[in-house]
């Protein structure tokens, strides 16, 4: 089987490692982010507000420091909007209606809105027109939505023709349209602003991310000994055509199984613990 090794992307820099990382991302043009606290958060309770610190790293490799004020998620999602600021949002919210759940920032780390978008996050993505992707998990039957940064809902997925969406296991945002792959059926779902959606048929189950480029498409993870799994296909007008299946592998190895995956356009970004390194694969490579 053929192994396909990730790329090294972005590092933490050394300077800010003695943080602990709450999360961390790749946003819509190509920029890694941590959000990084003095300690971990402990089990249990309500979480306080408290300040943390996000390290970009552009590109380039240019490094900029945003401290951002009175944080409330303890297990958060984390994303930038093309104006500097950020997104943070709690994965969880204790109630349905949690107008706490997720808090805007500008740039200068002070908060300036906060709203909520439904319990169970599994993904949370800014695209290139400052809107905001959510993902939902399989304890919200919210499905896949797109929100204002003003916390305005701009876009559902009820009503499109998506079979069995009960969890939104890997979506990828790139410029303003999306692409998803859900559970239960795992169709490719394209979703592009002002067309009606467009569902292929795929026989790749239990992808974490996806990534597309052209006529072609890679699928990232699956079930049980297939968590390293590297899928291709070819899209047709109404299916995914398999093509070949490898691995895909951190440049020393196998990834461990605690990672973190963001799909963006021909891209999969990769991050395993400790959640230092970003590593990419590309497929218009």
């Amino acid at each position: 089987m053929q192994k396909t090794t990730l790329v090294p992307y972005a590092h933490l820099p050394r300077a800010h490692r003695d943080r602990h990382v709450l999360t961390s991302t790749v946003d819509v043009f190509g920029a890694a982010h941590w959000l990084l606290a003095e300690n971990a958060p402990q089990p249990g309770g309500d979480a306080m507000p408290f300040d943390v610190l996000v390290v970009s790293v552009d590109p380039g490799g240019n490094v900029e420091l945003t401290e951002l004020n009175a944080v409330r998620a303890r297990w958060p999602h984390l994303d930038r909007l093309p104006d500097g600021g950020f997104v943070v949002a709690a994965s969880r919210a204790r109630r349905y209606e949690d107008a706490n759940q997720v808090q805007v920032f500008d740039t200068l780390g002070r908060e300036t809105s906060s709203f909520s978008v439904g319990d169970a996050i599994e993904h949370l993505l800014v695209d290139e027109d400052s809107h905001i992707w959510v993902g939902h998990f399989d304890e919200n039957p919210a499905g896949i939505r797109r929100w204002s940064a003003a916390g305005r809902l701009a876009w559902t997925s009820d009503g499109a023709p998506i079979p069995g969406l009960f969890d939104c296991y890997a979506l990828n945002v790139s410029g303003t349209a999306a692409w998803a792959c859900p559970y239960t059926d795992f169709p490719l779902v394209e979703i592009r602003l002002g067309r009606p959606v467009r569902v292929r048929a795929n026989r790749v189950w239990g992808a974490r991310a996806v990534a597309v480029h052209g006529e072609r498409v890679a699928f990232y993870g699956g079930y049980g000994e297939e968590r390293d799994r590297l899928a291709h296909g070819e899209l047709t007008e109404t299916s995914v055509e398999p093509t070949d299946v490898g691995l895909l592998t951190l440049p020393d190895g196998p990834a461990s199984r605690r990672r973190r995956v963001v799909s963006r356009g021909s891209r999969i970004y990769v991050q395993a613990e400790p959640f230092t390194t970003w590593g990419v694969f590309d497929l218009s490579s």
